[in-house]
């Protein structure tokens, strides 16, 4: 089973992929500066439950990235059944390999996905040639909650910085850090708590599959991993970026 299969199997039961919550996506989309006629443009966009809020929160328009097919689907049939499918394009793409031909965005979002082009400082510099004068950027991050986390976590989590150099990064590309919206302890068990909810199910639904063995695997180890380390060591917020007037 490949590894975004793993990932659709988990999220099959959340709307939102991130330790995040519908409410902090509203303040998001207040700090981010949208309203009516608004233009943003989400990289990693999974089932785009952040851009159909704000459609109907703030009345923009927007496109969705998205790079799983599954994710796609359900995005586009969402976006569909609440009426807003000529406010919101879903397109299949690698985030990387999008082309906006010279579009510019009045928010430029990117939610859990930095990984997209290697990490969060690589993301603003990629998510800024996207950016009209005065627009803002949204990049959801997680983040060291300690100095203290084990050696052996912090290799694992190899790219994930503190938030003092997250901030480094953002002054580095030119940006100002301008509003923080974080993820509590709540946000991220219901996050992590809807995956193995997913999982769980998937194993239910198929006793006989040939790759049950891996999504046992999978359970188990992000079990493991979130209750050893993660809920202890990890955050996770949306930054709002703002081009530097320093």
């Amino acid at each position: 089973m490949e590894f975004l299969d793993l990932i659709n199997i988990a999220g099959q039961a959340m709307e939102l992929e991130n330790p995040t919550s519908v409410a902090k996506i509203v303040t998001a989309g207040k700090y981010l500066g949208l309203r009516e006629g608004s233009r943003v443009l989400d990289f990693g966009c999974g089932f785009a439950e952040p851009l159909v809020i704000w459609a109907e929160e703030f009345g923009i328009t927007a496109v969705g990235v998205e790079v799983r097919e599954y994710a796609c689907t359900r995005a586009r049939r969402k976006v569909a059944a609440r009426g807003l499918a000529d406010r919101i394009d879903i397109i299949r793409a690698a985030g990387e390999e999008y082309s906006t031909d010279g579009q510019q965005f009045d928010a430029v979002t990117c939610l859990g996905a930095t990984f997209i082009w290697g990490g969060y400082q690589q993301t603003i510099h990629a998510m800024s040639r996207a950016l009209r004068t005065g627009g803002r950027l949204g990049i959801g991050e997680q983040y060291w909650l300690s100095s203290s986390a084990p050696p052996i976590y912090v290799q694992h989590e190899s790219s994930t910085y503190s938030e003092e150099e997250l901030l480094q990064f953002t002054r580095t590309e030119g940006f100002d850090l301008e509003r923080i919206v974080r993820a509590s302890h709540e946000d991220w068990d219901a996050y992590e708590g809807g995956r193995w909810h997913g999982l769980i199910r998937w194993l239910e639904e198929n006793p006989h599959h040939a790759d049950r063995a891996q999504v046992i695997e999978r359970l188990r180890s992000m079990q493991e991993e979130y209750l050893r380390y993660g809920r202890e060591y990890l955050g996770w917020a949306i930054y709002v970026l703002a081009p530097s007037v320093i």
